[in-house]
């Protein structure tokens, strides 16, 4: 059952995400799995000022909203990583400052490791090319790059991330784009930790779960 808090709640955690600068008005949208249903963040919603009439409850399995709002044109991938891996409960999509410049770079980095934070608590960002938004293309290229990552940037796009919980995809996001913003900053003259580093924070990240 979805109760009136569980939306309260997940209402405030979008709001959250507001705050911490990781959307314009209606560039990102949200996602939470409850049980065998997801809120999922109201078509063309705010997520900084979402209400709780812009959430929809949707089946997780069919994708169909079973409350009468329409849900983000995005559901389909959000809902797609949700029934691909049993992990995760919440995806967000945002559009950061940093790394959505970097998402529009011609040649995007070989790594982003420039930072311990990033292999240990983002791991290997998938890179995928531009899709119309809301396409199946779109769809299914997050979806596929999200099998074996929990972060990918959507070149000319944007970017996603999705993990346990809303403090789990808050901490990814922002360790993306600060990644980002050394990359942007530095004007190319940054360094990434080596092979034997990124592997070890590999492990440590594994064994902390």
């Amino acid at each position: 059952m979805i109760t009136e808090e569980s939306i309260e709640y997940f209402v405030t955690q979008a709001h959250r995400y507001g705050e911490a600068g990781l959307m314009l008005c209606s560039s990102g949208n949200l996602s939470w799995r409850v049980g065998e249903k997801a809120l999922v963040s109201g078509t063309g919603s705010w997520l900084p000022v979402l209400t709780g009439e812009r959430v929809a409850v949707c089946d997780v399995v069919s994708g169909l909203s079973e409350n009468g709002v329409r849900p983000s044109m995005e559901s389909v991938f959000h809902l797609g990583v949700m029934r691909e891996r049993a992990d995760v409960n919440v995806v967000l999509h945002f559009q950061s400052e940093y790394a959505t410049v970097v998402a529009c770079m011609k040649e995007k980095p070989e790594s982003f490791n420039v930072t311990l934070e990033v292999p240990y608590h983002v791991g290997e960002i998938a890179v995928i090319p531009y899709y119309c938004p809301g396409s199946p293309e779109l769809a299914q290229a997050v979806i596929d790059g999200m099998r074996e990552h929990d972060a990918v940037l959507m070149s000319n796009h944007g970017q996603v991330v999705c993990g346990k919980d809303f403090d789990d995809v808050l901490q990814r996001a922002l360790f993306f784009e600060m990644a980002c913003r050394i990359i942007v900053q530095s004007r190319g003259r940054y360094e990434v930790l080596g092979k034997k580093d990124v592997e070890n924070l590999k492990r440590l990240r594994l064994n902390s779960r």
